[in-house]
């Protein structure tokens, strides 16, 4: 990719991060999860860490938060109030660690003691006292400067006014996380989407009267700037603070050993759903102040802090309704209607309930109060049902035995458990039946499908729903005059969804056969068969042949297959289908597989993240030069290509099995490429 392409690529990307800050730190609306947040702030650093000639001084790595409201003076903070790196997983935290002590100069073994502190989902606040008496308070604002917000900061029970104790530092800046209850939350919750977006509303108000009615909390955790504070590490600091009338978390712990850390991040995650105020990770500090001052910060953040993220997140809400989805192949999934809920910023109001043997075995009714998990990107689901809570009110649900389109639903036979499959299906009718037409609409042209840009799920539920679009071929023959004239479009953006999908018109057989959403044929099915039959039009041709058997010839494809191969070409639209897309497309014939590569019998597995290549790139050159990739280490593996931060676990069980591991220069050196 050229310079210009990359920089292209950053900019966009710091635009729209910046965006994300806007409306988290200034509307108290984010519209991103946390996630996603966090997967943009990683990917924006990858860029930087990979291009040098790339800056820009509203950078995640740069910048702090957002610049202050309008509505408040500003005012600077004497020291900077910077953000945290984090750490998503075990690996991080040794990451983390190793850096501190190749900072230091610290032989391997070197013992760091931490300060851990849960991590509290609120609003960041400086209070500067001179002399004992509370003068001003600040919110965090882009981290040089800040709102001050004084009048309403002193509204708040848990902040002491004045302070007398003797010990007390002539002037401190103490800072800390302005929250809301849980349980105070409830009264608010028709007013804001979450606790958080409630105590920064509640800290914006022009009036600190309005302020004063919401129960705001307060926990102190750190300071900026120190005038004579005698305190030798962050233990000691965070003691002072209770003697001195702060409220500081309870769960705070000094820890020493990642595995330690680890173990209470465990135990910690475990409470969550019983404490009374909403946390998303844990913060370790080198707890010594003399380390920490040798330690420094860069940009935006200090060397010796981290904020470890949760990777799930439960929370309990009520099912109102339960309401039946239909996937595009035909399965019926119950949903879980629930009163809102916030969980790791997003809101949810779905969840999903699996299958009806689960709402059996769980006892799940209407009306039930009940655990919803949301780990990472997962669908939201419902985890457990509090039966000490049930009311006579709750209902009992009665799964269809039809689906929304009129055929009596069944339940596969499994040959291989001679059990009949928990899942529920409308019969594999594909494009008859409406509600999976629209799901293999939605499959037709996903990312490893025809992967269109700007023709996501939503759009495609936003055409059908207006009958533009009700079969595959209608993609390619839309009413851009149409289009332009819709709510939220315009001539621009109907020119480059044309643009879309007009360059989307050529695509490999392999992807073609994948994007038909044949039931039990996936990406590595449809390759199979893109190699065997070489061209759309043998393809096309099965039905007339009717040599069905032959497939079995396939290694990879068996009974299970034949038969949806099968019932997919018996059905007439399918087949009209299929020619009307002949028409508007031009689909590539499958690349010879070469036999006497390079690679040839030799398996390959990648762990880690490569150089300037991506793994798609990888496991296309060794399938090009007859070689093979597999999913995991076992003693059919040949080699395992090790990149930057590889899985532990894997590259131990390739020592355990004495299997080679090489680097990415060794594996292009196989192929006569260099890096």
């Amino acid at each position: 990719m050229k310079k210009s392409e990359i920089n292209k690529q950053y900019l966009k990307k710091i635009k729209l991060i910046n965006n994300y800050n806007k409306f988290y730190f200034d509307k108290n609306k984010p519209v991103v999860s946390d996630k996603v947040y966090d997967d943009l702030k990683k990917e924006i650093i990858t860029l930087e860490n990979n291009h040098i000639f790339l800056s820009s001084k509203n950078s995640p790595s740069q910048a702090v938060g957002h610049r202050p409201s309008k509505i408040f003076k500003k005012a600077s903070h004497k020291v900077p109030m910077l953000s945290l790196s984090n750490a998503f997983s075990e690996e991080d935290l040794i990451n983390f660690e190793k850096k501190i002590t190749n900072f230091l100069s610290k032989k391997e073994g070197f013992e760091i003691l931490y300060s851990a502190e849960p991590k509290i989902d609120g609003i960041s606040a400086s209070l500067t006292y001179k002399n004992g008496n509370l003068v001003r308070g600040l919110s965090r604002g882009d981290g040089k400067e800040g709102e001050d917000i004084t009048n309403n900061l002193i509204t708040i029970k848990d902040i002491p006014k004045k302070i007398l104790s003797k010990d007390f530092p002539e002037e401190i800046d103490i800072r800390g996380e302005v929250y809301i209850q849980n349980s105070d939350f409830e009264f608010l919750k028709d007013k804001f989407a979450n606790p958080r977006n409630a105590a920064s509303g509640s800290l914006r108000q022009k009036n600190p009267e309005d302020t004063k009615k919401i129960p705001l909390n307060f926990i102190a955790y750190t300071f900026g700037f120190a005038n004579d504070l005698k305190v030798e590490n962050q233990s000691g600091y965070l003691k002072k603070l209770k003697e001195w009338g702060f409220k500081i978390n309870p769960l705070n712990k000094l820890i020493s050993g990642v595995k330690n850390l680890i173990n209470n991040y465990h135990d910690i995650e475990k409470k969550r759903a019983d404490l009374d105020f909403d946390i998303d990770g844990i913060v370790y500090k080198v707890n010594d102040f003399v380390l920490q001052k040798r330690l420094g910060n860069v940009a935006n953040a200090p060397r010796w802090a981290i904020a470890h993220k949760f990777s799930s997140n439960k929370a309990v809400s009520q099912i109102k309704d339960i309401e039946i989805q239909i996937g595009r192949t035909g399965a019926l999934t119950p949903v879980a209607k629930i009163k809102p809920i916030n969980i790791g910023g997003v809101q949810v109001s779905n969840a999903t309930l699996h299958n009806e043997d689960e709402i059996i075995r769980k006892d799940i009714r209407i009306g039930d109060t009940v655990t919803v998990e949301r780990a990472g990107d997962v669908i939201p689901h419902v985890i457990s049902v509090d039966i000490s809570k049930r009311k006579n009110t709750s209902k009992k649900f009665i799964f269809p035995k039809k689906c929304p389109c009129g055929y009596e639903t069944i339940k596969d036979f499994n040959k291989i458990t001679k059990k009949f499959d928990a899942v529920r299906r409308c019969p594999d009718r594909g494009f008859e039946c409406k509600r999976i037409a629209k799901e293999k609409l939605k499959h037709f042209v996903s990312k490893e499908a025809f992967n269109i840009d700007g023709f996501g799920k939503k759009i495609v539920e936003k055409f059908w729903e207006l009958n533009l679009i009700k079969l595959p071929q209608d993609i390619f023959k839309l009413d851009y005059g149409k289009i332009e004239k819709l709510d939220g479009w315009g001539k621009l953006s109907a020119d480059n969804l044309r643009y879309s999908v007009d360059e989307k018109k050529q695509i490999s057989l392999e992807r073609f056969i994948y994007s038909l959403g044949i039931r039990h044929i996936g990406l590595e099915n449809a390759k199979l068969l893109a190699r065997y039959f070489g061209s759309f039009q043998k393809l096309k041709n099965l039905p007339k042949k009717n040599n069905y058997n032959d497939l079995l010839n396939i290694d990879g494809i068996g009974d299970t297959q034949l038969v949806s191969i099968k019932n997919f070409f018996s059905k007439d639209i399918n087949l009209k289908i299929l020619s009307e897309l002949d028409k508007v497309l031009n689909i590539k014939n499958a690349r010879l597989v070469n036999t006497r590569g390079l690679l040839k019998d030799k398996s390959f597995l990648v762990t880690g993240k490569l150089n300037n290549i991506s793994r798609a790139e990888v496991k296309s050159l060794i399938e090009e030069n007859s070689g093979t990739t597999v999913s995991s280490v076992s003693k059919k593996l040949n080699y395992l290509i090790s990149g930057e931060k590889p899985t532990k676990k894997k590259i131990e069980s390739a020592k355990a099995l004495k299997i080679k591991i090489i680097n990415q220069d060794e594996f292009l050196k196989m192929l006569n490429k260099t890096s």
